[in-house]
């Protein structure tokens, strides 16, 4: 099974509204590991690994995340793996 890993920012809207907590619950539906955080400046940011269907759909997710987010801007970068081994909301 190929694997990939990529970091992800997402601009808008994105905080206080259950942003992360359903990043999570859509990254352990497809068995996708990392890790999501709020940065300072009102985005998130998520590095997902896993499979690369899984990855490329949760990267799709981000486009709209819930129902309360606006997102305005989805940014990637290939990553290393870091080998995590579950999704972490921080």
């Amino acid at each position: 099974m190929d694997s990939t890993a990529v970091e992800v920012v997402v601009t808008g809207h994105v905080q206080g509204v259950f942003f992360r907590a359903a990043l999570r619950e859509q990254a352990e539906q497809r068995g996708v590991t990392g890790w999501v955080r709020n940065e300072p400046d009102g985005s998130v940011h998520a590095h997902l690994e896993g499979p690369v269907d899984a990855v490329q759909d949760l990267v799709s997710w981000c486009g709209h995340g819930p129902p309360a987010a606006r997102v305005e801007a989805v940014r990637t970068a290939d990553a290393e793996p870091i080998g995590a081994p579950s999704f972490e909301s921080g």
